[in-house]
Order: C-alpha cells, then sequence, then structure tokens
C-alpha cells in the first residue's frame, strides 16, 4: 500500500450544506498517487483513533485534493473546526480504488448522501459519459450537484421528500436509467439498503458493478479487524478489511 503521511494545509474550505464541509488541501505527494475511490485517515486534535474520509477530488496540476465530509461526531466536529491556512494531519491515499474503464465507456455513478463525494473524481473521468444519480434526506441535505453539472454528467437528483429533483429513491432513478439505455459498468456508494437495491439492479441488466462500503474504521491500514466485512471470494465467505482490501469492492464478492 503506497501512502503518505504528514500535515498539510488547508487552501480553501467551505460549509456546503448543514453540518457538511468541503476542504481542498494542497498536499502534491498525495494528489499524485491518489486514485478515485481511495480515502483519507484524518488526525481530530485530542482523539486516538482517525477519521477516515473519502478523497472527493484529485488535482495533481495543482497538487490538490478535495475531502467533503458530515459531521457525525466530536471527532469530525473537531476536525470541521480546522479552517482555512491550518495544517491538517493526513494519511493518505488508503485502500483501492475504482476501475476505470477508457473514457468512452458509459458509466453511472450512484451516491447516497455522504456517498456522494468519492463520485465525483469517477464522474470526472468519464465525463459527458457518465450518469450521476444523487440521492439526498430533502433540498437542504443536496451537496455537489454543480460539480456533476460542470463535468458534463446527465445528473439525476433524487430527495426523500420530494423537494428538489424527483422525489424518490435513487434505485428507482437507476432502473429508470438502464431501462432507457445500456451502461458498461455501475459505480456505487452510500448506506447498504442503497447498495442492494444497486447490486440488484446491476445483475437484472447484467451491468458490471463495483460499490464502496462506509464502515467504522480504527487504524486505516488493515492491522486491526475493526472494519471487518463479509464477502465470497471463489465460492467462500470470508471477511475482508475495508481499509485495506476495500473499501471499493466488486458488487459479486459482497455480502449485504
Amino acid at each position: 500500500m503506497d501512502y503518505r503521511q504528514g500535515q498539510y494545509p488547508i487552501i480553501k474550505k467551505l460549509n456546503i450544506a448543514k453540518n457538511c464541509y468541503d476542504f481542498t488541501v494542497k498536499c502534491p505527494d498525495i494528489a499524485e498517487i491518489a486514485q478515485a475511490g481511495q480515502f483519507a485517515h484524518i488526525k481530530a486534535e485530542g482523539f486516538t483513533l482517525r477519521r477516515p474520509i473519502s478523497i472527493c477530488e484529485v488535482d495533481k496540476a495543482s497538487g490538490t485534493i478535495r475531502l467533503v465530509f458530515e459531521v457525525r461526531g466530536d471527532g469530525t466536529a473537531k476536525i470541521a473546526e480546522l479552517n482555512t491556512n491550518a495544517m491538517i494531519d493526513i494519511i493518505a491515499p488508503l485502500g483501492n480504488g475504482f476501475t476505470l474503464l477508457d473514457k468512452s465507456k458509459k458509466a453511472i455513478v450512484v451516491g447516497g448522501g455522504i456517498g456522494v463525494p468519492p463520485m465525483v473524481q469517477v464522474a470526472k473521468h468519464y465525463g459527458e459519459n457518465s450518469t450521476a444519480i444523487i440521492g439526498f434526506r430533502s433540498a437542504n441535505a443536496v451537496i455537489l450537484k454543480d460539480d456533476f453539472d460542470k463535468i458534463g454528467s446527465n445528473v439525476m437528483l433524487c430527495t426523500d421528500d420530494g423537494t428538489m429533483g424527483t422525489k424518490g429513491y435513487v434505485s428507482t432513478a437507476l432502473e429508470e436509467r438502464l431501462q432507457g439505455g445500456s451502461a458498461d459498468i455501475i459505480y456505487a456508494c452510500g448506506p447498504h439498503m442503497m447498495l442492494k437495491a444497486v447490486i440488484e439492479l446491476a445483475d437484472k441488466f447484467n451491468v458490471p458493478c463495483e460499490v464502496s462500503l462506509e464502515e467504522r474504521m480504527a487504524c486505516g491500514v488493515g492491522a486491526c479487524l475493526g472494519c471487518a466485512c463479509k464477502t465470497i471470494k471463489n465460492g467462500k465467505e470470508y471477511f475482508a478489511h475495508v481499509c485495506k482490501d476495500g473499501p471499493v469492492f466488486s458488487s459479486k464478492e459482497v455480502v449485504l
């Protein structure tokens, strides 16, 4: 596993939704080797365990990465207190990323809530050949739609309460998209119930699919069993480490 550890400057900070923050970090050595779907392990001052945050976007030319995260506890709340020009302690990039096909292929990225950020870098690879299906609780929770628009993705936005986009679940939008035309691959990140529905549709329409699992982590490098998940390989069940063996898995391997 090739990763870097150090303290890097935050060059931009945005509050993009309630309790949701967008950091741009100057870290050329990390940006040079980071791939779509990998994550960063962030140190929160005063806490022993680091917090895993998906890498939203990589800009190798400017030597930066974007980290978009939601405050879900005291640790991420502490990280959210950091401001522009502050140094942030990062171990990254960690884990295995998504398999990217030729840019001419048709890709569908599906994200639910805070599972949307890692989809940005994937969609950026495919540009206008990507469809971004993103789902949120309501309009005030919607993030990164403008990023997908700028990339050239066909954006299908869903909200649980119908306050923005289409009322309903991303799985309904995905089925509609697959009924309307072929796709070469599906990528997804979000809650387990969402991923299960996506995998079922990928199987139904015979489209290869990769999913990124969200699990609590301790070490982040496979040394502990804090993020073990059940998977299937060669017809046998085994426990894999989300941090080391994932977070991205083939939909054929995961047991949800």
